[in-house]
């Protein structure tokens, strides 16, 4: 009885998961690495609008690039939605998010989902076909500048959370643990994202081409709005010869 008594610390000890390789942990600290990839992704995405112009076809390998990485976040997100609402215990210790950032979570996702889709349908489709009413290019203008409020709530109350959760994935668990652990299979995630990202973009970004070519975009100007506005179609040439008269 004595021993058993003394064993039983023991094998409680041993079998608790070490720091950092535990699942809310761990899931933490995959959303934290990817959601630093796409914050750094995303700026340079904003600032290609300031010059569409001449930064269109960055623009569109910029936005393929990113779509592996914004599929991994939102798979991370939603694996901890689910743990948590099934009453898996480190989740529920854990504990939710602040009520705001519930809220608005699933608007996020919905307009990240706007902003992409429509523009792999501009991608897709081409200047000379609209789609929905308004225009594919309008759905994606209105969707980003909602998504745009939403996100800058989003990041400032994450934000300060990131530096934390990267030191301690950096630092978890020593190199060979941490390689064979969770810190690897959280890196060969994001690594594969960013591949599968790299892929799409590669064998997309020559769409870009059609959109320079119609003449929405001249290749000297640098102006947001000639990008958030929808094309017009050409005039033919019998009604331009009309007006000429």
């Amino acid at each position: 009885m004595v021993e058993s008594r003394q064993d039983t610390p023991e094998a409680s000890e041993g079998s608790r998961t070490p720091a950092g390789l535990d699942g809310a942990e761990g899931n933490e600290q995959l959303t934290a690495m990817t959601g630093a990839v796409l914050l750094i992704g995303l700026a340079v995405e904003c600032y290609t609008i300031l010059r569409i112009g001449r930064l269109l076809t960055l623009h569109v390998f910029l936005g393929m690039l990113l779509l592996g990485p914004v599929v991994l976040k939102a798979g991370s997100v939603l694996y901890r939605f689910v743990r948590y609402y099934t009453g898996s215990e480190p989740y529920r210790r854990k504990g939710p998010p602040a009520l705001l950032l519930r809220v608005i979570g699933p608007i996020i996702m919905l307009l990240t989902a706007c902003v992409f889709g429509s523009g792999i349908m501009l991608a897709v489709t081409g200047p000379s076909y609209y789609g929905p009413p308004g225009g594919w290019l309008e759905v994606h203008r209105i969707s980003f500048i909602a998504w745009a409020f939403f996100i800058v709530i989003h990041v400032l109350a994450y934000v300060p959370r990131v530096p934390r959760l990267l030191a301690a994935e950096a630092r978890g668990g020593g190199p060979l643990l941490g390689l064979l652990g969770g810190r690897g299979t959280r890196l060969a995630l994001l690594i594969a994202s960013l591949l599968a990202g790299l892929v799409i973009a590669l064998l997309t970004v020559h769409l870009a081409g059609r959109w320079e070519s119609f003449g929405v975009l001249p290749a000297g100007r640098a102006s947001a709005p000639a990008v958030l506005r929808r094309p017009h179609a050409p005039v033919p040439r019998r009604t331009r010869a009309i007006c000429t008269q």
